[in-house]
């Protein structure tokens, strides 16, 4: 009776959910593994004194508990979903207002909160989860008939902002910023409102630079360094930009790659350039194929989509992916200065890997056939 009942569900489950979002999701995950593997053993090995495998243990257990989270979430009846949605980014903004001040640092930056066995980065929950709140706000028909709705939703950005600029983190604060605007532009808010709120953004940015520049003045010298690389350090930069053209084609080869042992945290803000080091930039602008069609297969759902707040979500889901994806890709190839930002499902991290199983399974569960429950 138990196996007919969770052969059912399962039957069920695989029905009426997206399978070609879901292969997609899965082939990043099992990518992120093996490049994963490729990427740490030397790190972990030669220049830490660890086992080989020390970092690639660790992202197959997080890989899998995000996989497990990906398939939860996207199994959990969607009024739920909504009930949860407040509760659940408040709890994470409390997390990510405790970073400041409890936070540990690492490079003069205040991002994770150490919890003994492990490390957490809790603007990689905020993201799925403001979106979501950001959505419901615009969707609610009591505030949409009115630029309110809009104010509101800019204000629960600024909140999130606020905190990322105290760790700082230039990097997530611009991420946000630009998928906060794609996300009022599908609402069909005007062309003015979004240019007065982006102006706002830039002369705040620029205020914060002017009035702290002990404390952003790394911002200055980021977008100097980018502008002219002889008057700055674009070590790292340059180097992936050098791996990246001696991968050319088909790569080097698994493991022959150099970026790794010579660019600190490769496995994470570089791993696109540790890939097409070793595998090539065939495998690179596959990737980049993969995310792009999963934006198409998202798009091409929300066209027919008659439910305004999955319609908003979905949007701004597929934008948050396509940004952090092309900004990392931008850091990787010189054509932006250097922010941090991880590649989704592919970078080392367990934060990044859990957000990314969180984002999957919304996605999926927004995307799924819901007929029959309705």
């Amino acid at each position: 009776m138990l196996r007919k009942i969770l052969f059912e569900n399962v039957n069920n489950y695989w029905r009426n959910i997206d399978k070609a979002i879901l292969i997609c999701f899965v082939m990043l995950f099992i990518l992120g593994i093996f490049f994963s593997f490729s990427s740490t053993s030397t790190l972990a090995g030669e220049r830490l004194n660890k086992d080989y495998y020390f970092f690639f243990t660790k992202h197959l257990v997080f890989s899998c508990l995000a996989l497990f989270l990906m398939i939860f979430i996207s199994n959990i009846n969607l009024k739920i979903i909504n009930s949860l949605v407040t509760p659940l980014f408040i709890g994470c903004l409390l997390l990510l207002i405790c970073v400041p001040f409890f936070g540990l640092e690492v490079k003069g930056s205040k991002r994770w909160l150490d919890f003994y066995l492990f490390r957490f980065q809790p603007i990689e929950l905020v993201k799925p989860f403001f979106i979501l709140i950001t959505a419901k706000i615009l969707s609610n028909e009591n505030l949409n008939k009115n630029t309110f709705s809009y104010l509101l939703s800019f204000f629960v950005l600024l909140s999130v902002i606020t905190f990322l600029i105290l760790q700082p983190d230039l990097g997530q604060s611009i991420l946000l910023v630009c998928t906060w605007i794609s996300i009022i532009f599908i609402s069909g808010v005007s062309i003015f409102i979004i240019l007065s709120f982006l102006g706002i953004s830039v002369v705040t940015l620029s205020s914060l630079v002017i009035i702290f520049p002990e404390r952003f003045g790394y911002i200055i010298k980021r977008f100097v360094s980018f502008l002219d690389p002889t008057k700055g350090d674009s070590f790292q930069s340059q180097k992936a930009l050098d791996a990246i053209k001696q991968g050319g084609l088909k790569g080097q080869g698994m493991g022959e790659g150099i970026l790794k042992e010579s660019v600190p945290e490769a496995h994470t803000d570089y791993i696109i350039a540790v890939i097409s080091e070793e595998f090539g930039s065939l495998i690179s602008i596959s990737l980049v194929i993969l995310f792009l069609y999963i934006s198409y297969r998202i798009i091409k759902f929300t066209i027919s989509e008659k439910n305004r707040n999955i319609k908003i979500a979905l949007c701004g889901l597929t934008a948050l992916l396509i940004f952090q994806t092309f900004i990392h890709i931008g850091v990787n190839t010189s054509l932006l200065p250097t922010t941090g930002m991880t590649l989704p499902f592919l970078s080392y991290g367990g934060s990044s890997l859990l957000g990314s199983g969180v984002i999957a399974g919304i996605i999926l569960n927004f995307t799924r056939n819901r007929s029959i429950y309705e």
